[in-house]
């Protein structure tokens, strides 16, 4: 690491590593930094906290959350993934629950997602129980890697040894960052618990920025972190009651802007860009917010014209549990939906076929056995680009 890079001591110090080949590496101040409240940051505070509560107010008035919630959870698992270098797509992830592993090239790049949202819903549960502590990021990191690529890297455990962010064949003595050694490391990571717990005056949002780069910054696992200080930042905006349901998938933001997401994590530790950063999170939480909020409601508009089409002709409520289904997985064969809704095999290839009438599911391997169903508009409506423009980045938001 280049010690002549960090130029301010305001996030963090540049410390010596001694040992036969000697580096430098950076551990961060305990927070909260001393913010400069600039009018542009006022700005885009504002107005990422308007549109959040109007998506959580939304959320709370969905008629059936749990369905219409888990393709943003979906979504986030994708694209956070994605950050990380998997290839993984949403069509592949649904595939995955779907048990057609042969319709996809890259399982263990889908693994790798269907793992992010089985972290992500864990920690949802937990934190009815347990408190936001090391010991719960400990176990996420542990749902994360499990069976998958990054297994061997101690799953569930803080690091032992040094890590380093830089491309592939650097060392820490020339990566861009290296992260507090362990010895230093445990005492980040306690400073960043009680910071956690304790009381603040800072907005809510901004804490959750500032959340996300120390975890980054001290980098605690071998492995997957960057996965989970993302994770970190839905559990922190659903526990501080900014979020009625994970509906936010933050890493579509940070994934269309990847270079600039690492860059300005990595300015706060070289120049104490502390605003700069915290202002490009915000920008990302007003823009997605906005962006999830007009996909609820395509999904809720949609939802209720299948619902309303199908009631029309009488169709039974089986067959309509069926559609709430499809928002849920609508990636589907004719056993799984049997087992999901305690079908008999008769019933569920009925409704099945009802529905490939109808428009509503269309089957996509032209065989005749082990047949795969697609509900091609309820995925566009979750993937496919909005019409309405975002709004502008606001000024000191750089994009």
């Amino acid at each position: 690491m280049d010690r002549q890079a960090f130029q301010s001591d305001r996030a963090g110090k540049v410390i010596r590593v001694r040992g036969p080949a000697a580096y430098w590496a950076f551990a961060p101040r305990p927070l909260p930094p001393e913010l400069n409240w600039t009018p542009p940051l006022v700005s885009v505070l504002s107005r990422a906290d308007r549109a959040l509560a109007e998506l959580s107010a939304l959320a709370r008035s969905l008629p059936n959350p749990h369905l219409l919630i888990r393709p943003f959870i979906h979504q986030e698992a994708v694209l956070s993934s994605r950050i990380e270098g998997t290839r993984a797509s949403l069509s592949d992830l649904y595939a995955y629950e779907a048990g057609t592993l042969a319709l996809f090239e890259m399982p263990d790049d889908v693994r790798e997602v269907h793992n992010y949202v089985t972290a992500l819903e864990y920690g949802l549960e937990r934190i009815r129980e347990l408190p936001l502590s090391l010991r719960l990021l400990r176990e996420i990191h542990g749902k994360l890697l499990e069976g998958v690529r990054g297994e061997h890297r101690t799953p569930g455990e803080f690091r032992r040894s040094q890590n380093w962010i830089g491309p592939p064949g650097s060392t820490p003595s020339n990566a861009p960052f290296v992260p507090p050694p362990p010895s230093e490391m445990n005492s980040c990571l306690d400073a960043f618990e009680k910071w956690l717990h304790g009381e603040s005056d800072l907005p809510p949002l901004v804490r959750i920025a500032l959340a996300h780069y120390q975890f980054e910054a001290i980098h605690p696992f071998l492995d997957g972190n960057g996965r989970v200080g993302r994770l970190l930042t839905i559990l922190l905006m659903c526990l501080l009651g900014l979020l009625s349901e994970p509906v936010l998938y933050l890493s579509a933001y940070f994934e269309a802007r990847r270079q600039d997401y690492y860059d300005r994590l990595l300015a706060v530790s070289q120049k104490g860009a502390c605003e700069e950063w915290v202002a490009f999170f915000l920008e990302g939480v007003a823009v997605q917010a906005l962006d999830a909020r007009a996909r609820a409601r395509r999904l809720v508009d949609l939802r209720e014209e299948y619902r309303d089409r199908l009631q029309s002709e009488r169709a039974s409520g089986r067959l309509l549990q069926v559609v709430d289904f499809l928002f849920a997985r609508p990636i589907i064969t004719i056993s799984n939906l049997r087992a999901a809704l305690g079908l008999w095999q008769v019933q569920a290839q009925r409704y099945v076929e009802r529905l490939e009438a109808l428009g509503m599911l269309r089957e996509t391997t032209g065989r005749s056995r082990n047949r795969v169903y697609v509900a091609d508009t309820i995925m566009q409506a979750v993937q496919e680009p909005l019409s309405a423009r975002a709004p502008e980045p606001a000024e000191g938001a750089q994009q």
